[in-house]
């Protein structure tokens, strides 16, 4: 199934820049790739988003875990003709195991995405966490469309009725 090799590719990236980071960066070295907007910033994190629950490896253990099987069971279920919806569902799931990987077996999450908007020093990120942010964005566009599709057979064609 196309949404599996999603995910496979998006943890594959994921794993291989990160090991770049931890193989070729010191902790903390930063490098600018376009002044005062984006850097690639070697940086390590033990919690979840923008650092909360630092430290509580069994509870992203058991919650990544859940998500995971709950995603692959979704897949498994769902009709073949939701390619939005599967396009969700595989970017979300290489995110969810792509940092699994790290709480795993770095203990820490390896994040090296450092962006500042304006002069907001946006939290140091990874490609994982981007396929995370990009699946929930295209499940909430496919839940908009949905609901506009579903509107529609209940009024007929969607055109203005007199």
């Amino acid at each position: 199934m196309v949404y599996y090799a999603i995910a496979t590719i998006i943890v594959l990236l994921d794993q291989f820049t990160k090991w770049l980071v931890v193989k070729y960066m010191e902790l903390g070295e930063s490098i600018p790739l376009i002044t005062n907007f984006l850097y690639l910033t070697s940086h390590r994190n033990k919690g979840a988003a923008w650092g909360i629950l630092q430290g509580q490896m069994w509870f992203f253990y058991i919650i990544t875990t859940i998500v995971i099987i709950g995603i692959v069971v979704f897949l498994q279920k769902m009709p073949k003709q939701e390619k939005l919806m599967g396009w969700s569902l595989g970017f979300m799931l290489g995110g969810a195991i792509g940092n699994f990987i790290d709480r795993l077996f770095r203990k820490e999450v390896v994040d090296f995405i450092n962006t500042y908007i304006f002069t907001y020093d946006f939290p140091i990120f990874n490609i994982a966490d981007s396929a995370l942010v990009i699946g929930v964005g295209l499940f909430f566009i496919h839940t908009l469309l949905e609901g506009k599709q579903e509107k529609e057979k209940q009024h007929g064609t969607g055109d203005i009725q007199s």
